[in-house]
């Protein structure tokens, strides 16, 4: 996300370091690269007016402090306006009602209203400890009941029964009397949405909104139509009163323009980002992070709270007395070191939030190869019998053969594997041993020396990982 906003503006700050003042004139042109680096990304133009006089008012004639270069002064003024565009701190949602607390869900048809309700009662209901409830008022997409009962049991969400037949009405109001009788904290409504926006459909919406007088309302909206989405929320907060704003396919959306627009537009708060299909990938919405993002500047907390949510602690605190004891880290360990990633969102999805990767597209390119690389280690550990997975010192021509059949690889991507899986064996050794951190990061420099299936001089990842240097 944000990714060639990121570059342009990375570019932009270089040329104004080493100036002792932030004049008008030497803030010219790097003002004009801003206001082209928003409109390239699609944020709307009243946005970009607004947002770049803000920044000229408040950078002109500032004087440099002395911790600072103008660079990292104009840095910090842009990045606190981005902050201010898009709302200053994260709005939760509010659900300080008697329970029920009714959140309706409104939006276009296609912008993923019924997938970011099963998402939000994940999210609920294992972060803010809520029991929750979700029911389908879509009476025109058959699938759409169907698809929300599969998505409510695959999070472990309570299900409302509903059916084609009925009122939409009707339908939630008694969704309203089951939700008080089960206790259920929080009943999630999924509208139905249509192509574009029509008298018809704001009107069930509004009569609908009427029947429970939800406490939020949330205006589901795809992020990768850009400022058009900032549009279609105005259109929608003036026929309802509208609370909120998720941006879903917002992984997609490589530009930004609707995290930038959307506040500024309708005076509604974005409350989540959808980030990809899994059920967890929803992101509270934290302008601060997010212009962090944008700025190149990384976006630790996050990531921080995902290891925190994500990590399988009890399999982690497993391998650590393993190692510890002086067995050997073995491929089925190797694993599930893979899959911790992958529920982490990948090498990529780790990776976005760190600082300076907007400047590494080659990093970029690489990361991804070595995704596809972790996912096919993944194919061949999995071909491969227990004892195989304990002792891959046993895995001679013929196993491999049958390995590689069994996951559609080469014999050579055995190989590779299991070199890859004898070097992270070495370092685990290390690791469990007194002194063993220092050992291993000394035995970490000497692989990025370039030693033979290691990492090539500059850093980067092994070979197996995808190989080839990486400029971090």
């Amino acid at each position: 996300m944000f990714n060639s906003l990121s570059e342009r503006l990375s570019q932009t700050f270089k040329q104004i370091t080493g100036q002792a003042k932030l004049t008008e004139e030497n803030i010219k042109s790097s003002l004009r690269e801003v206001r082209m680096a928003l409109l390239e990304a699609d944020v709307a133009l009243p946005v970009v007016k607004a947002f770049v006089d803000a920044v000229k008012e408040r950078a002109v004639g500032q004087e440099v402090s002395q911790a600072l270069n103008p660079g990292q002064q104009f840095l910090k003024i842009v990045q606190s306006e981005l902050e201010h565009v898009m709302g200053d701190v994260n709005e939760a949602l509010d659900l300080k009602t008697q329970p029920p607390a009714i959140v309706l869900m409104a939006g276009l048809q296609g912008a993923g209203k019924t997938t970011t309700s099963a998402k939000l009662a994940k999210f609920l209901q294992e972060r803010e400890k809520k029991k929750v409830m979700v029911v389908s008022a879509d009476v025109y997409r058959p699938a759409a009941i169907k698809q929300l009962e599969t998505l409510a049991n695959e999070v472990g969400a309570l299900f409302f029964p509903s059916d084609i037949s009925q009122k939409p009405e009707a339908i939630v109001k008694d969704a309203v009397v089951a939700a008080k009788k089960q206790a259920v904290d929080v009943l999630l409504v999924d509208t139905a949405g249509r192509l574009a926006v029509d008298e018809a459909m704001m009107a069930e919406i509004t009569m609908l909104h009427k029947a429970v007088n939800p406490i939020e309302t949330l205006f589901v909206v795809d992020a990768m139509t850009g400022q058009d989405a900032a549009n279609t929320a105005k259109a929608f907060n003036e026929a309802l009163p509208l609370t909120g704003v998720v941006l879903t396919k917002a992984d997609g959306d490589a530009r930004g323009g609707a995290a930038l627009s959307v506040r500024h537009i309708t005076g509604k708060p974005i409350k989540f980002l959808g980030m990809g299909e899994k059920t967890d990938a929803l992101e509270p919405f934290h302008p601060d992070r997010i212009a962090s993002r944008i700025l190149d500047m990384g976006d630790v907390l996050s990531l921080i709270e995902e290891v925190e949510r994500k990590v399988d602690k009890q399999k982690a605190e497993k391998l650590a007395t393993k190692i510890k004891k002086g067995k050997s880290f073995d491929l089925e360990d190797f694993r599930d070191q893979i899959k911790q990633m992958d529920n982490m969102g990948g090498l990529m999805g780790m990776m976005d939030k760190m600082p300076g990767m907007g400047q590494m597209a080659q990093a970029a390119t690489q990361i991804q190869g070595a995704e596809k690389q972790f996912g096919q280690m993944g194919a061949i550990i999995d071909s491969m019998t227990p004892y195989e997975r304990r002792m891959p010192d046993k895995i001679n021509g013929s196993r491999k053969k049958r390995i590689a059949k069994g996951s559609g690889t080469q014999i050579q991507d055995i190989n590779r594997l299991l070199k890859q899986h004898k070097q992270m064996a070495k370092m685990m050794k290390k690791v469990g041993k007194k002194g063993g951190m220092q050992k291993m990061m000394r035995g970490m420099g000497g692989m990025m020396g370039g030693g033979q299936g290691g990492m090539p001089p500059g850093g980067g990842l092994p070979p197996g990982l995808g190989g080839g240097k990486l400029p971090f």
